[in-house]
């Protein structure tokens, strides 16, 4: 049995936050799971990742593969990696607006 470390999807239509969990490789995405170990909310300001490292740390020792996106969830709440910042980008008719400002 494959066991994977990987987000499960909640939320409403263009509101998601992800349930961190540990589930069998062959389970849907939003499917059944062994334990849940953390959660991660994209949508707050500042954004919410609140993992539970030991039982991670005990899940991968037996051999649990995190998902790419989890792995990187994991090393920031670690402190490994920053928090990655928002980058705000002006739209068209806004960067036409401010070159005309100026």
């Amino acid at each position: 049995m494959a066991v994977k470390i990987r987000l499960a999807r909640h939320g409403a239509k263009k509101r998601p936050f992800y349930r961190v969990v540990v589930a069998d490789g062959r389970m849907p995405r939003d499917g059944r799971y062994i334990e849940l170990v953390g959660r991660y909310n994209p949508i707050s300001d500042p954004k919410l990742i609140d993992i539970d490292l030991e039982r991670v740390d005990a899940w991968i020792a037996q051999g649990a593969q995190p998902t790419n996106a989890v792995a990187h969830l994991i090393a920031i709440a670690r402190g490994e990696k920053p928090l990655p910042d928002k980058k705000n980008k002006l739209s068209k008719k806004a960067a036409a607006k401010a070159a005309s400002a100026e």
